[in-house]
């Protein structure tokens, strides 16, 4: 199996704060990866070093696809392989729906605005919002609003896709409908690390599970390990306090 990302003895610092430790990690091609555990434990930062939105310790190493993060000959075909999703949906709100999905194919990939329409209105629709295309932002719902977040990230059709707390922003009716259109995403096979702290749906949706805390890798397993039989106290504790009894 190819490994599409890897983090090796990888260290991030804010000044003094100690934000990664020491992280070892590997990704498959295909993998959905999830990323749990309590807040200020790392998750986000560990995603935003993949895609160089955060730099991290120059004795560490993180690539993506065979090529090392930092090389900066690289980097844009990098960015180009890696989509992401944000707590918050960034979209432009003086754009329509459609052209918030179109502006990057034609601006980066130098599609034309007919491709670039064909491309936007067929995620929109997977996504459940190919109605709304005439829209702008403000008239769409929390949960609208984050799913044209992911049509405008499919549309760039990266290899792989990074979701961070990707329903934290939303109203808790509207968490489900974002989490089933991700679920559907990993049965693509495309390569997706989520960064949650939906645990029953970490559980469905991933193949490999990591529990974070201060900064380190605690536990690493599928979701029968994690959940299940957990080996670590640390893990325990937090899947206690978390999950509903």
């Amino acid at each position: 199996m190819k490994q599409m990302i890897t983090f090796k003895n990888v260290n991030k610092y804010y000044k003094d704060f100690h934000a990664l430790k020491n992280i070892n990690l590997s990704v498959d091609e295909g993998e959905v990866l999830c990323i749990i555990g309590p807040s200020g434990s790392g998750k986000s930062t560990l995603i935003r070093c993949i895609n160089s939105l955060e730099d991290y310790d120059e004795s560490g190493e993180i690539t993506v696809n065979n090529s090392l993060v930092r090389d900066g000959k690289r980097a844009k075909d990098i960015r180009k392989e890696v989509g992401m999703v944000f707590q918050n949906f960034n979209l432009y709100p003086h754009l329509t729906i459609l052209n918030n999905v179109t502006l990057a194919p034609i601006r980066v990939t130098g599609l034309s605005q007919a491709e670039a329409n064909k491309i936007a209105n067929n995620f929109l629709t997977k996504v459940g919002v190919g109605d709304q295309v005439k829209k702008f932002p403000y008239q769409l719902s929390g949960g609208q609003q984050q799913r044209v977040a992911i049509a405008r990230t499919l549309a760039m059709q990266p290899k792989i896709l990074l979701f961070d707390e990707p329903t934290s922003s939303l109203d808790p009716e509207m968490v489900s409908e974002v989490l089933d259109v991700i679920k559907n995403l990993a049965r693509t096979g495309v390569t997706m690390i989520i960064a949650t702290h939906e645990m029953n749906f970490a559980r469905s949706v991933a193949d490999k599970i990591i529990f974070m805390d201060n900064g380190s890798i605690i536990e690493e397993g599928d979701p029968v390990q994690i959940f299940d039989n957990s080996q670590e106290e640390r893990t325990q504790s937090f899947l206690n306090s978390v999950l509903v009894k």
